[in-house]
């Protein structure tokens, strides 16, 4: 298999494990019986920041799983993983806060579907990328993945008091419950 074969099959199945692995983030913190360490990659509330969760942690698993694969084949692979995973946790967020506005309401299904199409435009990205992009700076990238996921530990149990952190069903923030 050539590599932007196996490049295609990895992404279809990172979608596919990132789909179901995300999916059940949003129960695991409950099911553990709200455990602390559980509590750092799954969602603890319905807060938008929480559900970005969802899709930050199955790739940046696939991303640690792929790197060791693709690293010799492509030079700039943690690069685009990280524009992917910063792309597809904009989509989420802007797409949220622009149809809410426009409603003045979300609608589950639509936060649901919104989370697949993120994940899609994620991987989609990723793999039309990988060959385009030729300039990398691996360090920067790798501090940038590592501040996002410091940010996702740090902010589930300090987050800061703004309306990305707030649980709308409770009004409160973080695993402490803070108001």
């Amino acid at each position: 298999m050539n590599s932007k074969s196996s490049l295609l099959y990895f992404e279809i199945i990172s979608f596919i494990f990132a789909s179901i692995f995300g999916t059940l983030l949003h129960f695991t913190y409950e099911i553990s019986n709200n455990n602390l360490v559980v509590a750092s990659f799954s969602a603890i509330n319905e807060s938008t920041w929480e559900h970005l969760k969802l899709l930050f942690f199955p790739i940046f698993i696939t991303t640690i799983i792929g790197y060791l694969y693709f690293k010799n084949k492509y030079s700039n692979y943690l690069c685009i993983k990280v524009k992917s995973i910063i792309l597809g946790l904009s989509f989420i967020v802007i797409f949220f806060y622009t149809y809410t506005g426009i409603l003045g309401k979300n609608i589950a299904i639509i936060d649901i579907l919104s989370f697949f199409v993120a994940l899609f435009i994620a991987h989609y990205y990723s793999y039309k990328m990988m060959n385009n992009y030729k300039t990398c700076n691996k360090n920067l990238s790798l501090i940038i993945l590592l501040l996002i996921f410091s940010c996702f530990i740090v902010f589930t149990y300090f987050p800061p008091k703004i309306g990305l952190f707030i649980d709308p069903l409770t009004n409160t923030y973080g695993f402490f419950n803070n108001k």
